[in-house]
């Protein structure tokens, strides 16, 4: 059986708003991802963090 891959959202760090969803593999589930990603509402480039599931 293949094994399922922790699902997470990716906030933004500026106005907390959650823009993105991602798949990450379970051996990079200890470490909360962290990006430059395009936000919507700030509509710039902004730091994105993992929040809660």
């Amino acid at each position: 059986m293949a094994k399922k891959k922790a699902f997470s959202k990716i906030q933004c760090t500026v106005c907390k708003e959650v823009n993105y969803f991602t798949k990450k593999s379970k051996a990079a589930a200890e470490k909360k991802l962290e990006m430059k990603k395009f936000c919507k509402t700030c509509k710039k480039h902004t730091p994105h963090k993992e929040g809660r599931k």
